[in-house]
């Protein structure tokens, strides 16, 4: 028992005492001393990864590669909307880990992609518009043509590797007769150089330009890296997969040494009706801007309401298409009576009224400072945190703001190795998901206790430590909503 009480450290909980019961040993943690060393110590320690990683992680997107046109918003499908979100927000996480990120392809400069994805807060890079890749698509070929892999003849039932990411995967392929074509054995690729996880039904390929075209992006963007460790992920959907994996293996013959992993989508469902990209943004915009209108009335207007909507409507889309299991299907409701709700426990929207919630708490506050209500909010070390005994305010802090650090390390977790199989299974989920269960407890928390009271002298110090607490929690919401590249409303 004394081993177990000397246990020091960020991720031990102080322990008041200990007794030996009959199935093991019963620890009382001390609430006051947790509550302290957390929200009057290094507060931001819990809400950063524990450990930063390097190396470098290139996240390829196939659906914003031009097949024959650079994709539109109009053109754009809502399986293919997923995987662009899936990879804004696993860049994002990847950087606060300490990797460097980068992404392809770069799309035209001043193009309808680009301010669509910019509409839903995603800064894709991008590029001039008459930059071609003439000499990276000459050196791609050549090494193909000189590759270990190449099969010579004119061998009826060839696949076809083509690049783009449009959805279709194998209805794409095509058996072709043409003399004179580059085909690679992609099959032995894998087989030879041991990688795991990839359709045995590769075999081989007729090699066609768009797939060059697709390369030799590939090939420029990590050189951008300048780490020595790279690992590129190529985020498609369930449908585009397996001309994905050929265009990794192809990659690979023409002398591509970096692992590369497969993080795979599954298909989005709208039962009764067929939308594009664009028309499902401006659908919920619509419904973001009338639901709106509803609760607060003639003041919804003007440019600092048309930027609130539009967050909102960027928080909705991230959290019904990132929400669930990355290799699940997910089903959206877009019948224009189905709209979406200021109210209740549903996804972004009330993720962002909640922290809105506290912004306004923490006004409140600085407003009754100015007007001579409340002093000043004092060092932590001067504050009893005894008086935090509601069991909401401890949920509060030992569900989510001393386990975020660990929710953050895990999304590194399968980047930087070849092992384990052609795809990675990244639990992308699991920030939308927290931060739906943190809004949960702390709008039950909220609506249950009086958090600004009388300004009497004696029940300052619980005042003041719900609010550290509150702080710490504001704090938590901006971490977590950085991940998903939405910035935090102050006020609704």
């Amino acid at each position: 028992m004394s081993r177990v009480l000397s246990l020091r450290g960020s991720g031990v909980l102080p322990v008041a005492g200990a007794e030996v019961m009959g199935e093991g040993l019963r620890l009382r943690v001390d609430r006051a001393a947790a509550f302290k060393a957390v929200l009057a110590g290094q507060t931001a320690d819990y809400l950063k990864p524990s450990s930063q990683k390097e190396g470098c992680v290139l996240i390829n997107c196939p659906a914003l590669h031009p097949k024959i046109y650079t994709p539109t918003p109009e053109t754009l499908t809502l399986g293919q909307l997923r995987t662009v979100l899936l990879a804004d927000h696993m860049g994002a996480l990847l950087r606060s880990q300490g990797f460097s990120v980068f992404y392809c392809p770069k799309l035209p400069k001043d193009g309808n992609i680009v301010a669509f994805l910019r509409a839903l807060g995603i800064d894709w890079p991008t590029a001039a518009a008459d930059l071609t890749y003439e000499e990276q698509e000459e050196q791609i070929l050549k090494a193909l043509e000189s590759s270990i892999y190449r099969e010579e003849g004119a061998d009826r039932g060839r696949k076809t590797c083509r690049g783009g990411g449009g959805d279709g995967g194998k209805k794409v392929e095509e058996e072709e007769e043409n003399e004179g074509a580059l085909r690679i054995n992609l099959k032995r690729v894998f087989q030879e150089e041991g990688l795991l996880g990839y359709d045995p039904s590769l075999g081989t390929c007729t090699v066609q330009r768009d797939s060059i075209s697709q390369l030799a992006q590939l090939d420029l963007c990590t050189a951008d890296c300048t780490d020595v460790t790279v690992t590129v992920l190529h985020v498609t959907s369930c449908q585009d997969e397996f001309r994905q994996q050929q265009m990794a293996m192809l990659w690979r013959a023409s002398g591509a040494p970096h692992a590369q992993k497969h993080v795979v989508c599954g298909p989005v469902k709208t039962p009764g009706s067929h939308l594009t990209a664009a028309q499902y943004l401006q659908l919920r915009s619509g419904q973001m801007k009338e639901a709106s209108e509803m609760k607060y009335g003639d003041q919804v207007e003007g440019q600092t309401w048309d930027d609130i909507i539009k967050v909102m409507t960027s928080a909705t889309v991230r959290f019904e298409l990132l929400s669930t299991v990355h290799t699940s299907p997910v089903t959206l409701d877009v019948q224009k009576e189905g709209g979406v709700s200021t109210k209740g426990p549903r996804g972004g929207v009330f993720v962002m009224y909640n922290c809105a919630r506290l912004h306004t708490l923490f006004d409140s506050y600085e407003r009754g400072v100015e007007k001579g209500l409340y002093p000043e909010i004092p060092e932590g070390s001067q504050l009893d945190f005894s008086a935090l005994k509601e069991e909401g305010e401890w949920l509060l802090l030992f569900n989510y703001l001393i386990p975020f650090s660990e929710l953050l390390d895990q999304s590194g977790q399968a980047i930087g190795y070849e092992g384990g199989g052609a795809r990675a299974n990244i639990k992308t989920e699991q920030i939308c998901k927290f931060l739906v269960s943190l809004s949960k407890d702390f709008s039950s928390y909220y609506n249950r206790v009086h958090v600004l009271g009388e300004p009497l002298p004696h029940l300052f110090n619980q005042m003041f430590c719900r609010l550290y607490l509150l702080r710490a929690l504001r704090e938590l919401y901006h971490s977590a909503l950085e991940t998903l590249n939405l910035p935090p409303i102050r006020q609704l």
